[in-house]
């Protein structure tokens, strides 16, 4: 499968951002004072720098004004009738966080200069001013605020491409485990094809060591694994005989031997999948028994993948619950005396455990899952979100 990631859009340097947002027009400058020669002088000290300046007399004036168009600059005065500086700054800079705020005064109370700070004032003057310094710190507050709106929009476009890959790469994923998924549909179907009973049991013993997995707490990235394994753990058949997979009698010793030869046959195919890798050790380990009496390695206990321990008890459910050529299926109580009786043994006495403790009618609801789905023949639901969507997900 061929997949594309779109190129992530270039950014240019910050430097260059911040040079573009410097080279704009001369900033717009609100100076806020109850004095009207004050205000006087500053208007004329900063348009004659190129500032467009207003004035107002006022907190009150300010804000109007403030509502009325956008200014880049608040200067104001701290003691004023009405509305003080200190009110001015925190109601405008709540309302207004793109613009500067200055305070020119005359108040030389260093406390009143931390509270201004603590309201954003990016620079405090004392009256009397010096001339030649006014204009050099509202275009120093210009320039640091275009700074920080330059490194803020680069931070929503840096976080936007963050956003774009991600999606892009979820998109590949997706199509990733769709094709995986569709490579197990079609081995499934081969051997579907030498033997039709394997569909549903494949089915139904998946979506048992799934149920069981998840009771024990399987870590989320082994539960692929286990899906994909007990979906395949007869595939080896494909590599049987006909006349010994689907003889109706008892088989003799050499054609049980062959017949066990299957779980190496299917380990062996679906191993060089790097993505089966894991699910492989199901396919070889699903007939071993936690005694050690199993095939084909004789392990025992920890010995056998846990993925391995969790489908011998989901097979044998299914195999005793389900009819067969030489008997009726047997009640799903008999299944579950007989996985009782066979903990330590044959299973893991953990995974057992973990059987016991889902509900029977869990069992029923998924078998009649399967048959309805096989009965309705929909090809164009792939069986192994069958799987999944109990769980409302394509994935854990």
């Amino acid at each position: 499968m061929d997949v594309q990631l779109q190129q992530a859009p270039h950014l240019p340097p910050l430097e260059m951002q911040v040079g573009m947002e410097v080279r704009q027009e001369k900033a717009r400058v609100l100076v806020v004072d109850d004095e009207p020669g004050f205000c006087t002088l500053l208007n004329f000290l900063l348009s004659r720098e190129g500032f467009h300046c207003k004035t107002c007399l006022s907190g009150e004036e300010a804000l109007e004004a403030m509502e009325r168009e956008p200014f880049d600059v608040v200067l104001t005065d701290l003691r004023m009738p009405g509305i003080s500086g200190l009110e001015l700054l925190k109601t405008a800079r709540e309302k207004y966080p793109h613009a500067a705020f200055l305070v020119a005064t005359a108040d030389y109370d260093i406390r009143n200069s931390i509270q201004a700070m603590k309201h954003g004032v990016a620079d405090y003057l004392l009256k009397p001013l010096e001339v030649e310094s006014v204009a050099q710190t509202v275009e120093r507050a210009v320039q640091v605020k275009r700074i920080q709106a330059a490194l803020e929009k680069r931070r929503r476009d840096l976080e936007q491409m963050v956003k774009e890959r991600d999606k892009e790469l979820d998109w590949a994923k997706e199509q990733v485990e769709r094709a995986h998924d569709e490579l197990m549909e079609i081995l499934g179907a081969t051997l579907d094809a030498k033997d039709d009973e394997t569909a549903g049991h494949a089915l139904r013993v998946t979506r048992y060591a799934l149920e069981i997995a998840r009771k024990v707490s399987c870590p989320a990235e082994q539960l692929d694994a286990i899906v994909q394994g007990s979906f395949l753990h007869d595939i080896g058949k494909i590599g049987i005989p006909d006349a010994i997979l689907l003889k109706p009698g008892e088989l003799t010793p050499k054609e049980r031997a062959i017949m066990q030869a299957h779980v190496e046959i299917g380990y062996n195919l679906i191993k060089r999948a790097a993505f089966l890798a894991p699910a492989a050790e199901i396919v070889l380990t699903h007939h071993e028994r936690y005694n050690g009496m199993g095939y084909p390695r004789g392990l025992k206990c920890e010995e056998i993948p846990l993925g391995g321990r969790i489908f011998a008890v989901a097979d044998t459910l299914d195999a005793m619950t389900s009819d067969r050529p030489y008997r009726r299926a047997l009640p799903f109580q008999t299944a579950r005396d007989e996985i009782v009786s066979q903990s330590a043994r044959q299973f893991d006495p953990a995974v057992v455990r973990a059987f016991l403790a889902i509900p029977e009618g869990v069992w029923i609801s998924i078998r009649q899952e399967v048959e309805d789905h096989r009965s309705r023949q929909e090809s164009e639901v792939p069986k192994l979100s069958l799987v999944w969507q109990r769980w409302g997900t394509s994935r854990h």
